[in-house]
């Protein structure tokens, strides 16, 4: 009878056996782009890697040429030199700039250098196996290889091309020779994953760098919501194209100025954190929180009807009288549609002067000035003092 153990690890090989597969995956068919620099950048690669082709067949063909050995002006080593020489072009047309950006890429390159070491093989063999020259010619391959495949992408195909160079070239008819380009090439391709490893690690640590810099560069340090160039940038978007009518929110807090007078700004900091999470918990993951300065907040949020929009500022305001209570904080809300060929300051001149209006009646309020009543018909919540 097989053990409960025994049951359990083989239950459990398929979810190692995926992933496993999901590691290889990930290792060999990274997507080689995000962005269009890094596509430029890769397309670009492909160019020089065409080039690099067409000057190895035409090294190659003059080699068959010039040099008395078996090979020389051999018909077959014509065919191989000429496939190379103008199959290579046919690459660039291919839809190069959407193939970097999935897994096409990777099985792009992977092709190619499988393509070359075929015929490289095929020509050396015709040149007499391992005591060829044209071997060297997979040395290119492989130093362009290190530049645009992944450590294990490089260990991989630097594999087929030892292990066809041995297989077709020098095992045989064994020599020396081979053997030690052999064992130079499998060096060599220790060398190109190295220095595939680094490359890959410093973009990797880049594009880190570069995400980083931008959270930092749209967040409010204190509260960790976006900042007002943030929320600007969001709005001008939403200004431009959205499907369903848009509010923007416009918050003032009511006494905050009274909370850092009485218990100091580290007290001030703690209402305004609490003001951030009551926002966050009142609008979806979707929707925009943002502190323009001060004690100002803003909320964007897409609302397919005038009921949802008064809802979410009643949502609002109360979430940010509950968390202000202990220290006399409450809020003035001011909405306003965003509208198609609206301007940014508009829209928040529009919430600023609603948001105001309530302050201007006792605050802890919502007021809305409706812009698009053609979209929506007028609405008032219970606790708006600014009709």
């Amino acid at each position: 009878m097989t053990p409960p153990s025994g049951r359990r690890r083989r239950a459990a090989d398929p979810d190692a056996r995926q992933r496993l597969a999901a590691a290889l995956r990930r290792a060999l068919y990274r997507p080689l782009a995000e962005d269009e620099d890094r596509v430029a950048y890769w397309v670009h690669h492909v160019r020089l890697g065409v080039l690099l082709t067409e000057f190895g067949g035409l090294a190659a063909l003059g080699y068959t040429f010039l040099t008395p050995t078996a090979a020389r002006l051999h018909p077959v080593l014509f065919a191989v030199c000429g496939l190379a020489i103008l199959g290579a072009p046919l690459l660039l047309l291919l839809p190069l700039p959407a193939m970097m950006r999935d897994a096409r890429g990777p099985v792009m390159f992977y092709g190619w250098s499988a393509g070359t070491t075929v015929l490289v093989v095929i020509g050396t063999r015709i040149d007499g196996g391992a005591d060829s020259a044209l071997i060297c010619l997979l040395f290119l391959t492989l130093g362009f290889m290190s530049a645009a495949f992944q450590p294990a992408g490089v260990v991989v195909m630097g594999g087929f091309m030892v292990t066809s160079y041995l297989a077709v070239d020098v095992l045989p008819e064994p020599r020396t020779s081979g053997m030690f380009v052999a064992v130079v090439m499998a060096a060599f391709t220790t060398l190109c994953a190295l220095a595939s490893a680094n490359l890959w690690e410093s973009w990797d640590r880049q594009v880190l760098l570069l995400r980083t810099h931008e959270t930092l560069a749209a967040t409010d340090p204190l509260t960790g919501c976006l900042n007002r160039r943030a929320f600007l940038e969001r709005l001008h978007t939403a200004i431009r194209g959205t499907a369903d009518p848009t509010v923007v929110c416009l918050i003032d807090l009511d006494g905050f100025k009274a909370v850092n007078d009485r218990d100091g700004h580290a007290a001030g900091d703690a209402v305004l954190r609490a003001v951030t999470s009551a926002l966050a918990s009142a609008v979806r993951e979707t929707d925009t929180v943002a502190r323009l300065g001060g004690d100002e907040f803003a909320v964007l949020c897409a609302v397919p009807e005038a009921d949802d929009a008064g809802a979410l500022a009643e949502r609002i305001r109360e979430g940010i009288a509950r968390v202000g209570r202990g220290v006399g904080v409450t809020a003035s809300v001011g909405l306003t549609v965003v509208r198609a060929g609206d301007d940014d300051h508009e829209v928040l001149l529009r919430a600023d002067q609603a948001m105001y209006r309530v302050k201007a009646t006792g605050g802890n309020a919502v007021g809305g000035e409706l812009t698009a009543p053609e979209l929506w018909a007028p609405f008032t919540t219970g606790a708006d003092h600014s009709a």
